[in-house]
This record gives C-alpha cells, sequence and structure tokens, in this order.
C-alpha cells in the first residue's frame, strides 16, 4: 500500500504506540479503578498494536492501491474490527471504541483532508462513542478526559485563523494544522487528568490519576512528536498509588473475562441482562454481527456459555485472575519482584506444576508457573490465566501430566495470544525441557528445542501404594516404582529406589531426583545408593504425591 495518508496514518499510530510502551508499567501502577489489577498500560498497547497489525496486513495483502481503490469504509471497519478483538480488560475495550467513534468519523467524509474541523468532529464522535460503550459512567477517567478534549477543540475552533484545508494543501501544511489543535486538545487533556482525583473518590483515597486517562494523553502525546517531526512530547509523571485496595464490587469477583462473539442479528441489550446474573464491569460492544464482551465474573465458563448458541462464535478468549493481579501489583510497588524470575521478551513459558520446589526450580529458568495442586488438575480457565499472565504475546504451555493435555490445548484454541503446547508428561520431564528457553526465541522455535529434549529423556518415579496390588505384589503405604511410566519394582523404599535409578542410569550421563515433602530416606542415602556410578543431582521439589521424581540425560 503506497497511499501516503494511509502511510502517514500508520506512522500517527506507531508514534502513539511507542509513548503508551514507554509509560505502560507507570500507567500500569496507577490503576485503581475499577480494580487495582495493575494492567491499564497493558490493554491500551494491546489495543493500538492490533491497529497497527491490522494496517500492516491491509497493506500487504493490497500493495501499490491508492486509499480511495482499496475503500475508506474497508479500512475503517478493518481497523475498528481489529482494535474490538484486540482490545482486554475496560480500558481496551473502552479506547477500541475511541477509535471506532473517531475512524467513522474521519471516514465519512470522503475527500476532506484532515484539518482541525474535521479532527474536532473526530473527537466529539470518539467521546460519544465511549460514553455509549459503558453502563455507568464514572466521571475522572478516560471518558471525562475525552470529553474535555473534544470540548476544548470546539471552543478553540472559533479563534484560530486556519481551520479548513483544500486539496491543494501541502504535507507540511497538514501536519502542521493537525499538531496545533492535537496540542491544544492534549493541554485539555493533561488538565482533565490531573482534576480527576476531584471527581472520583477511589483516585483521591489512592492518591493518583486516572490510568486511562493518563493513558490516552501519553498517546497524543506521541502522535503530536510524530507530526511535529520531532521527539514525544514530555508528560509530566505520575506518582503510583498510595493504596492499592480495589474500591469496586468486583473485589468479590474474580475473573476479568474477555471474549469476542461473531454471528447475526446480535442483541447486545439482551446479553447485558444476562450477563448481570453472573457479574459485572460489563462492556459489551460492537454491531449485529461481531461483539467484544467484558466482564468481571467468578465464572467464565458460564458467562461465555452464554454466547455459544444460534450458531454463534466465541474467540479471542483472554481470562485474567484479578485477585493475582492485585497481589502482583502490590508486590511490585513494594519493591519486590511479583513473579520470582520470569523473563518478559518475546515469547514465554507456562508451567503447570505443584511443590514449592518446582516453582522455584522452574522459575530458575525464568518461566512462569500455575500451580496446578496436588493432583496437576488446572481447568482451562486457570489455564487461560496463566497464560494471560505471562508477559510475553506467545506463550508456550508445559502441562506437566498427560492428564492435562486436553485442557492445555483447549485454553490454546481459545487464548487470543499464540499459545503453543509441548506435551511434557510429568514435572521432571518438563523441568529438563525448561532448559532450552529462550526468551527472545519464538513460542514454535522454544516449542521445537524443548521437544527435542522430552524425544531424549527418560523418566521414573518412586511413590506410596495408594491401595493393595490386586496381584498381591505390595499393600497400602509400600514403595512402588516407575520407570517411563511402567512398574517396574516394589516393597522397600530403598530398594525399589536403587532399581528405579539402576534402570535409567543405563546409558545415562547425568540423574537428576526431584526430593518429595515425604520421602523416606536422606539425600545421603539416595547418594549411596548411585555411590559415584553416574552424575547425581539432587533437588527438593516439594511434590505431595511422589517420594521422588527421577529424570535420566
Amino acid at each position: 500500500m503506497t497511499d501516503p495518508a494511509i502511510l502517514r496514518f500508520r506512522a500517527l499510530v506507531e508514534a502513539g504506540l511507542s509513548a503508551l510502551e514507554e509509560r505502560r508499567e507507570e500507567i500500569n501502577d496507577l490503576n485503581v479503578f475499577p480494580v487495582a489489577d495493575g494492567d491499564t498500560g497493558d490493554n491500551m498497547v494491546l489495543t493500538l498494536r492490533a491497529v497497527l497489525q491490522e494496517l500492516d496486513r491491509l497493506a500487504a495483502a493490497s500493495e501499490g492501491s491508492t486509499l480511495d481503490e482499496i475503500g475508506r469504509e474497508q479500512i475503517v471497519r478493518s481497523v475498528a474490527r481489529a482494535a474490538l478483538l484486540g482490545a482486554r480488560g475496560n480500558s481496551g475495550v473502552i479506547l477500541s471504541q475511541l477509535i471506532r467513534g473517531a475512524a467513522e468519523e474521519l471516514i465519512s467524509r470522503p475527500g476532506e483532508l484532515i484539518d482541525p474541523v474535521l479532527i474536532g468532529a473526530a473527537l466529539a464522535s470518539a467521546s460519544d462513542q465511549a460514553y455509549g460503550s459503558v453502563q455507568q459512567p464514572a466521571e475522572g477517567t478516560i471518558l471525562t478526559v475525552v470529553r474535555e478534549m473534544a470540548r476544548r477543540v470546539s471552543h478553540d475552533l472559533a479563534h484560530m485563523g486556519e481551520t479548513r484545508l483544500g486539496p491543494d494543501a501541502t504535507d507540511d501544511q497538514q501536519d502542521n494544522l493537525a499538531a496545533e489543535v492535537m496540542e491544544r486538545a492534549l493541554e485539555a487533556g493533561q488538565e482533565s487528568v490531573k482534576k480527576g482525583p476531584d471527581l472520583l473518590p477511589a483516585l483521591r483515597e489512592a492518591g493518583v490519576v486516572d490510568a486511562g486517562g493518563y493513558g490516552l494523553t501519553v498517546v497524543l502525546a506521541g502522535m503530536v512528536g510524530q507530526l511535529r517531526g520531532s521527539e514525544t512530547v514530555q508528560l509530566e509523571h505520575h506518582a503510583a498509588a498510595k493504596i492499592t485496595h480495589p474500591d469496586h464490587d468486583s473485589e468479590t469477583y474474580r475473573y476479568c473475562t474477555n471474549f469476542a462473539v461473531t454471528g447475526t442479528g446480535l442483541d447486545q441489550r439482551a446479553f447485558i441482562r444476562e450477563l448481570e446474573r453472573v457479574g459485572d464491569s460489563i462492556l459489551v460492544v460492537g454491531d449485529q454481527t461481531t461483539l467484544k464482551i467484558h466482564v468481571h465474573t467468578d465464572d467464565p465458563n458460564f458467562a461465555t456459555g452464554l454466547f455459544e448458541r444460534d450458531g454463534n462464535a466465541v474467540s479471542h478468549i483472554d481470562i485474567a485472575d484479578m485477585h493475582e493481579q492485585v497481589k502482583q501489583r502490590d508486590a511490585r510497588l513494594a519493591a519486590a519482584t511479583a513473579v520470582t524470575g520470569v523473563v518478559a521478551g518475546h515469547s514465554g513459558v507456562l508451567a503447570v506444576v505443584t511443590g514449592e520446589g518446582f516453582k522455584e526450580l522452574f522459575g530458575g529458568f525464568g518461566v512462569a508457573v500455575l500451580d496446578g495442586g496436588p493432583t496437576l488438575n488446572p481447568s482451562t480457565y486457570d489455564l487461560l490465566a496463566g497464560i494471560h499472565a505471562v508477559p510475553a504475546e506467545q506463550v508456550v504451555v508445559l502441562p506437566n501430566s498427560s492428564n492435562v493435555f486436553m485442557a492445555a490445548e483447549r485454553a490454546a484454541e481459545l487464548s487470543d495470544k499464540t499459545v503453543v503446547v509441548v506435551k511434557s508428561r510429568s514435572l521432571q520431564a518438563g523441568l529438563a525441557s525448561a532448559v532450552a528457553f529462550n526468551a527472545q526465541s519464538s513460542a514454535a522455535d522454544n516449542a521445537a528445542a524443548m521437544g527435542e529434549i522430552l524425544e531424549e529423556i527418560r523418566t521414573g518415579g518412586v511413590a506410596a501404594a495408594a491401595r493393595d496390588d490386586a496381584q498381591g505384589r505390595f499393600r497400602t503405604g509400600e514403595a512402588i516404582g516407575f520407570v517411563d511410566e511402567q512398574l517396574v519394582a516394589w516393597g522397600d523404599p530403598e530398594q525399589t529406589l536403587r532399581e528405579v535409578i539402576g534402570q535409567l542410569a543405563d546409558d545415562a550421563e547425568l540423574i537428576t531426583c526431584l526430593r518429595g515433602v515425604h520421602a523416606p530416606l536422606d539425600d545421603d542415602a539416595v547418594r549411596a545408593i548411585v555411590n559415584g556410578d553416574v552424575e547425581l543431582e539432587l533437588s527438593v521439589g516439594g511434590q505431595e504425591s511422589y517420594w521422588w521424581l527421577i529424570s535420566a540425560e
């Protein structure tokens, strides 16, 4: 796509996104309303990134075409839909509606250049669209900020010397006039952000400004810098919250649930009434063929199920555990690490684990962990929340149990991130494969590297028998030993462990033995069994069900 108008629009979006990413964590730390889950910056970034990716997709598909040849209506609908589907959380969904309102106004006037009058109309349309998307608009938030921006521009148009551009206007004239009017909007936005605590008690009590409203001014500052051909306009920084408790009824709900629905004749109002039975903070936006839903609830499965009827399709599911987000945010603001060792990069890894030792061992490789309980049995929605929490848009999942494969694959299908499931069948195998994780590689490349390790590794374990053997080989509480999931030994703990290690040590260079909380032998006794025949690594796994989990490489 070579049309200069679209290239300039892409440059503006990219500049706004770059400015937002630079202050992403600062915006996250301001987030206290409606829930102090610390993800406003993340959600706004993802929405703008979706717009940029859609513009690039259109460019690749329409190389050499002009804006008019592609069709202005097609462009605005594609951009608005991308923002809608890419949105997460209250802030992301509201931002998508601002984009939709502004884009519809800009494209509705074919042949007109982007000048102060058109920008003013776009801001007014954006404000109306955003207010209309929220059931109970709260003043002092991003809604107030965009409304005050629109009012300032509308007022100032009467005092500006040049407000309209003819078809012969140069690119520099367009940029300078657009920058001037957007600077006026930015000034009004900054003033509105500072007044937010006077309008919203939750902000005043926490000692912060509204995260979404501030984020919007950051985006606008980046765009003004692009128009002026300079660096991003420097805005005042704002201190993080003094207190972080939620000031909203959603402190009683756990999951921030976002998903898209496609179908025909979709009725927003009917769905809102049904969602009110199971949650709050409800946003249902879109049109009769595509909706984006945001709800705080304890039952994401029920919420999504409401829409899976009459041929409707549910997709782009993203579920965040708000209780965990609040804890992590509090820990970050207290200068502690929210998720020990987790590496932020191009891709990330989520491992299903049990035991404090395994949590620390996986964390040491930069892997995020999801506690699957003693039996490693998380639900699909637990996995979706875990995937959401990984600080990357591409995620590898290590189920570490064949019982988790189906739920993990379903979560991968539903997530709006790129997710690859590596079929690790045990904790010790998953841990061995985690050595290959490289945060700067793609999820597909990481999955391939981990899969190669899993093909070479052998595993075993020793546990207490849960019941008497029907063949009379062992009784409840006696040791049973497995190699590659096959029963190979039983009876005395030491002899059983010796047999398992002996079989695994054949042709192995390294034996890793991970001790559970109820292991009946100490580490010295385990070392005596190996007796220097092969290199041995002993670690605490902390698992409940197995005395020892063992791998051989």
